[in-house]
């Protein structure tokens, strides 16, 4: 009987024991949350597009920001500067060794349909535009201005002036979309280049020239002997600020804003508007 009773005792703390260790047994992992994306950090944009060769594109005809030196071949200007500073952050190669430069039609075009990757010639962001390509972070903030000749005795002092006038723009241009959808009882030009709109207005040839401010402002700082002077306050501004643009859904548009950042950051934003824009 006593023998019984320890078999007894000694099977009853075996089923506890086992109780017990199963009880304190290894739980099954449970899956974890997926780590929320974090912002681009500055390490990690340096050198980032190395090994990619991108298609560039610029008009060359829009200066301070893209036109020809003196010898005709060598385009310069603020945003040839920018891409070359880009460039260096982010370590991309430009396919075919050059920037190709072409009318500023051709070139928001050539992007929306991928012929080129990126495009640089003060492209500003309009609601239009946004539909059909990417675009960074603004880099420079513009609106649009009327320039006149002295000489014609237009009468016209700004943008409100230019009902029942002839107006020369350029071609694919914020100004072009302006004065089809605000100025529809004007008549207007459209030139492939803003150079053949601005010896239209000096050979008074039509009443005026809507366009960039920085771009009318170089004009009559450079030209000598010239007729024209800039009238009125800037107007559409919502339309005109300057940004880089990319492919629709291009996968380097993050990239380029955060090189664009560290340009802000470190001074070469404004470095570049005091060479190329004062």
């Amino acid at each position: 009987m006593q023998i019984l009773k320890k078999m007894l005792a000694l099977t009853l703390v075996c089923v506890c024991l086992i109780g017990v260790l199963a009880g304190c047994g290894k739980k099954e992992p449970q899956p974890s949350a997926s780590p929320s994306p974090s912002a681009t950090g500055t390490d990690d944009v340096y050198g980032a597009l190395e090994g990619v060769s991108l298609k560039i594109g610029t008009s060359g005809l829009f200066g301070p920001f893209t036109y020809y030196d003196k010898d005709g071949r060598t385009l310069i200007g603020f945003d040839i500067d920018l891409i070359y500073a880009l460039q260096e952050i982010l370590g991309f190669e430009i396919e075919g060794g050059a920037i190709q430069a072409m009318d500023y039609a051709a070139l928001t075009t050539s992007v929306a349909e991928g012929k080129l990757d990126v495009a640089a010639a003060a492209l500003c962001v309009t609601d239009e535009r946004v539909k059909v390509i990417d675009f960074t972070k603004t880099y420079q903030d513009s609106g649009m201005i009327v320039m006149v000749n002295e000489e014609a005795g237009s009468g016209i002092e700004g943008v409100e002036d230019l009902t029942g006038k002839t107006i020369a723009v350029e071609k694919g241009t914020a100004a072009h979309a302006y004065v089809t959808k605000n100025l529809p009882d004007s008549k207007y030009e459209v030139h492939d280049t803003i150079t053949t709109a601005y010896l239209s207005l000096e050979q008074q040839k039509v009443d005026a020239v809507i366009h960039d401010r920085p771009g009318i402002a170089f004009y009559i700082n450079t030209t000598d002997n010239t007729k024209c002077k800039a009238v009125g306050e800037e107007f559409n501004k919502d339309q005109s600020p300057y940004a880089i643009a990319l492919t629709k859904n291009s996968p380097y548009t993050a990239l380029f804003d955060a090189a664009l950042d560290i340009l802000r950051d470190n001074g070469t934003l404004e470095e570049l508007e005091n060479t190329w824009c004062r």
